[in-house]
């Protein structure tokens, strides 16, 4: 070329010469207007039908088109010499076309009118037949050049009119066996770019049996390319080809365990790197392609019929490409063995639980040698894998153990590994070890550079949320967010904490906060988002606090108000709204209030100058109730399912991604807060309805229409005031079903024995009644089943408490915080009605209960009661709270006579224990152990040794996973990993709620410890349990050795 085009390279010469832009563009203006001129001709004559100048010759004119070219790569913009580009593309010589071809390629695109004229020609180059196979000269080469000139073409102009023109002789080039290989490899990479560009070009099912013969081929640079294609054909319709899974896998086969490759695709020694890599990402399209289940019909296409043949086979590829890879001297070596071994492992990860436990557990073996290797791209690659595979259910153990590694990976010098130490940390995170977790990013978040900050604190901020098991740790940490790194604290972050405190009046949460941020905002410099977050949560909730000693409404404005002058308008407006709650709910704040609306009328910024004309013109506006009403607390916020840190973490890091997965899963802590919460709405729900329902009967009453209340309106499911006394009477009779909803199956059976109180069922003097003729008690031989049955519902919502020929009562029971409602069903099994049936619920001095009925269940008169006709039920509800600890279960005494007169009296106990009102807590080992010793002395420890039954099994670590079951489901006591010193030990820790308050308003709590250490040599169990109280601690024990006993 060198010697043909002495021009071009002259001009090229001149460009890089030029000194300046300006230069350069003057030269290139000077050879595009020469090269317009010789384009031209002077005659018609001369002129083509095409607009070509045929006088040019040959040299001249690829010379000019390369120009064209050269100048329309520098940028500069060729609108003109099209028609000598087409001239050269029908030329009959190679060289020619071969120039018209790459300028073609260039400078036209798919929509320019010209192309139709160019669409045959293109035609005839690729219709152009090779010489058969084993024939070779000069026209077959050209014949092969001129074909794969015009796929390329095709390819990089790929316009619609062109697809649709040419598609068809593209697949019948790649499938045709008088390809060459050369020409097939261009024809599958041309296929793949117009499938891209015209998803719908290819029909799968028909398509696929192709694929499968040349998947057949033997050079492997046609297999390369075909994988190209059928990877991008795989991920729009990836079951269409599920047939080919067998085709695939024998070739990885031969290239991995029996290294069949020619010497040229060998790399470092490596067979193929490319083509493996692409073999491994089809088989990722397929997660159930090695499952046991039958999948013979779902093979479609000729499909290979030995399933387990190729199961077998792609396991052992796969394990060979994990035992046998590891870091080389060689860099090149190492790359290209590593993107295999990555690949890999992500197909494990796609296998799921369907794959081999083997392969799993050996993935996360080399990974865990590779995160610590100092080469940042295998450790880069290491801790990203290594974040999926920790999304798989079982893996979590597994991956807590590379823990204190991927810890020093978050101190690396490259934020790309720091960031994927980062992710890694936010996948591994668990109830376990989430408060380590979090407390370690803090204290890196002193030191991260801003790059990193920003991620850090949302990821921070979602698993302080996710895994809190008390709240107010969650507060305090996104406090600390706040002091370290308040600039990279977005406003959805604190506007989440806001949320969460609203929604969450169980428990002392609001006042912790209040009183937090209060604190927090004490010194004279702290962040603008911390004024923010106490502004609001004070104007909220600083009601809760007002008593405590420094924490009147006068200080929490003086506090909050010495921050105005160094904050921004967003700041300043929540202010003036806290200021209005707080001149509202203290007289004292007003005068101090009164002169800050006064400046603020004349503020430049219109939001806070509205809210301050409207706070101050509020009480002379409306009366005094309305102004309450006004600025009264806001209610809960919209729970929705998805908050807007998730949504914020989704936009950052896209859909896929194994931090968007894990935190779009919710965890233990959150669900438990959605039951709460919804127990807490559904309460709020009823308490309308009673009040409705209230309203409604004195409106009857006034109006001397004495109707009972329906049913549907009656006070049912309140979790609110215990200080009303008045009992209200609802209608009985509706159509009797099983009494507890069917739920009489529990996970457990215990002993009445559990509750002290219910030993006094061993005195219903059960031979005596039955003797009676006048009177009818329990029989002796019910007792038992009765034990039992008051067992299972310590533990279980709901069940049967009592059954006999003739009556059965069920229990539904459900509790938060110190309040629980208990539902009683009275289901009359007989086939005629029961006469003055009463239930009469003993008052306790450790509860507080609000009793609601069928009309005259309740009555304690002689001729009082109600009837409860055949196969219906009555009803009795109770709202209880908890006052103090207790070790005893309120007795309930039920009468009634059937149709011969004859009485029955069934003296029976309440499933309401202590450990219906405990709260799980998560405690660290030393600060468990920390706490147990303190709580050392007879009168806070219980300690009993109970044997295990006879028919029980031996004890192992199956018996002792249920043991541990009991302490977490059925006793409500959070397990406190890492404290236990053998397998056979088993600690908690809970807080027994109870409503009375402290002298400071606060609710009174009693925190709870208990362990279960278990002898397998002698069959026994030793329960020990340590709380402040000793009423607590008893009543834990007796329900902790009953449940053992039939675990």
């Amino acid at each position: 070329m060198a010697s043909q085009a002495r021009g071009l390279q002259n001009f090229i010469s001149d460009l890089r010469n030029a000194k300046s832009k300006e230069e350069e563009t003057r030269r290139v203006d000077k050879e595009l207007a020469n090269i317009r001129r010789k384009f031209i001709s002077g005659s018609s004559s001369k002129t083509a039908p095409d607009g070509s100048n045929t006088s040019l010759s040959s040299y001249q004119r690829k010379k000019y088109v390369w120009k064209l070219v050269y100048i329309h790569v520098l940028g500069y913009d060729v609108d003109f010499g099209h028609a000598e580009v087409l001239a050269l593309v029908r030329s009959g010589k190679l060289a020619e076309k071969n120039v018209g071809y790459v300028a073609l390629s260039l400078l036209l695109r798919g929509g320019d009118p010209m192309m139709s004229s160019i669409v045959n020609t293109i035609r005839t180059d690729l219709t152009a037949a090779g010489a058969p196979s084993g024939v070779k000269g000069a026209a077959s080469g050209d014949n092969d050049a001129a074909q794969s000139l015009a796929l390329c073409s095709i390819a990089n102009i790929s316009g619609l009119e062109l697809i649709q023109s040419l598609h068809v002789e593209v697949q019948h080039i790649l499938v045709s066996k008088s390809s060459t290989p050369n020409v097939r490899k261009k024809a599958a990479l041309c296929l793949l770019r117009l499938v891209r560009t015209s998803p719908n070009l290819v029909a799968g099912r028909e398509f696929a049996p192709h694929v499968a013969q040349l998947l057949q081929d033997r050079h492997l640079g046609v297999l390369t390319s075909t994988m190209s294609l059928l990877n991008g054909l795989a991920i729009q319709h990836s079951s269409d080809y599920e047939s080919l899974i067998p085709y695939v896998v024998h070739i990885l086969g031969m290239l991995v365990l029996k290294k069949a490759c020619a010497r040229e695709y060998l790399y470092y020694r490596t067979p193929s790197p490319w083509l493996q890599i692409k073999l491994l990402k089809f088989l990722q399209f397929f997660p159930n392609a090695i499952s046991t289940e039958p999948n013979g019909a779902k093979k479609k296409n000729g499909a290979a019929p030995n399933n387990k043949a190729y199961v077998s086979q792609l396991t052992s590829v796969v394990s060979k490409i994990l035992t046998e890879t590891d870091v080389s001297d060689s860099i090149n070596k190492s790359n290209a063995d590593h993107a295999i071994l990555f690949e890999a492992v992500n197909l494990i990860v796609t296998w799921g639980q369907t794959g081999p436990i083997q392969l799993r557990e050996g993935a996360m073996k080399l990974l865990g040698k590779f995160i610590s290797v100092r080469e940042p791209n295998i450790r880069y690659l290491g801790l990203m894998t290594m974040a999926k595979l920790a999304q798989l259910e079982g893996s979590a153990e597994h991956v807590k153990k590379h823990q204190a590694t991927v810890l020093v990976s978050l101190k690396d010098a490259d934020i790309s590994v720091r960031r994927r130490a980062l992710d890694l940390l936010f996948v591994m995170c668990d109830t376990d070890n989430a408060e380590r977790i979090v407390d370690e990013l803090v204290a890196h978040l002193v030191l991260a550079d801003a790059a990193i900050r920003e991620e850090m604190v949302l990821k921070i901020a979602i698993l302080a949320e996710k895994y809190a098991t008390d709240l107010r740790w969650y507060v305090d940490t996104i406090l600390k967010l706040i002091s370290i790194s308040g600039d990279h604290v977005s406003d959805p972050i604190w506007h989440r904490v806001v949320q969460i405190v609203t929604n969450h009046p169980q428990g002392d949460l609001q006042a912790y906060a209040a009183a937090t941020l209060l604190i927090a905002v004490s010194p004279q410099r702290c962040h603008e988002t911390a004024v923010r977050v106490a502004a609001y949560v004070l104007g909220e909730f600083g009601f809760l606090i007002a008593e405590r000693p420094g924490m009147s409404g006068e200080e929490q404005f003086r506090i909050l108000h010495h921050h105005w002058h160094n904050c921004n308008a967003q700041t300043r407006a929540i202010l003036v709204s806290t200021y209005a709650k707080l001149a509202n709910l203290y007289e004292e704040c007003r005068p101090l209030v009164a002169p800050v609306f006064a400046r603020c009328k004349n503020s430049v910024d219109v939001e806070i100058q509205q809210r301050s004309a409207e706070y101050s013109a509020m009480r002379e506006a409306f009366d005094p109730e309305a102004v309450e009403d006004l600025l009264r607390e806001m209610p809960p916020f919209e729970d929705r399912r998805q908050s807007a840190l998730e949504m914020r973490l989704r936009e950052r890091e896209g859909e896929g991604s194994a931090t968007v997965v894990k935190a779009a899963r919710p965890s233990a802590a959150e669900q438990r807060r959605a039951a709460q919460n919804a127990a807490a709405a559904r309460a709020a729900e009823e308490a309308a309805a009673m009040t409705a329902a209230e309203q409604e009967q004195a409106q009857h009453q006034q109006n001397g229409d004495l109707h009972a209340v329906d049913e549907d309106s009656d006070a049912n499911d309140v979790f609110d005031s215990f200080l009303a006394g008045e009992d209200k009477s609802v209608e009985p009779q509706k159509e009797f079903s099983d009494v507890a909803n069917g739920d009489e199956n529990v996970s457990r059976e215990l002993p009445v024995d559990a509750m002290g109180a219910m030993n006094n069922m061993d005195g219903m003097d059960a031979d005596a009644a039955v003797s009676s003729t006048s009177l009818v008690g329990i029989p002796k031989e019910v007792v038992p089943a009765m034990r039992k049955a008051f067992s299972n519902l310590c533990t279980s919502p709901s069940g049967v408490l009592f059954e006999n020929a003739l009556l059965q009562v069920g229990v539904k029971h459900e509790y938060v915080g110190a309040q629980g409602r208990i539902s009683v069903f009275f289901g009359n099994l007989s086939s005629s009605p029961l006469l003055r049936f009463k239930a009469v619920v003993d008052d306790c001095d450790h509860l507080r209960m609000q009793k609601q009925g069928t009309q005259g269940l309740l009555d304690e008169e002689e001729d009082g009661g109600c009837t409860i006709a055949a196969r219906t039920q009555a009803k009795l509800l109770l709202l209880v709270e908890v006052t103090a600890p207790f070790d005893d279960a309120p007795a309930m005494r039920i009468t009634f006579k059937n149709e011969e007169g004859v009485k029955h009296e069934y003296p029976l106990r309440l499933p309401i224990v202590a450990t219906c009102f405990m709260e799980p807590v998560t405690l660290e080992p030393g600060a468990f152990m920390q706490r147990w010793k303190s709580l050392e002395g007879q009168e806070r420890e219980c300690q009993e040794v109970v044997k295990a039954p006879p028919t029980s099994p031996a004890i192992d670590e199956d018996y002792m996973r249920r043991i541990s079951l009991i302490i977490t489901d059925g006793l409500k006591f959070g397990r406190c990993q890492g404290c236990d010193p053998t397998p056979w030990t088993v600690s908690g820790a809970a807080t027994f709620r109870t409503g009375a308050k402290d002298l400071n308003g606060n609710n009174i709590n009693v925190g709870c410890l208990v362990r279960v250490e278990a002898n397998p040599q002698a069959g026994a169990f030793r329960v020990t349990t340590r709380t402040l109280h000793p009423l607590c601690s008893k009543a834990v024990k007796n329900v902790a050795l009953v449940s053992i006993k039939l675990a």
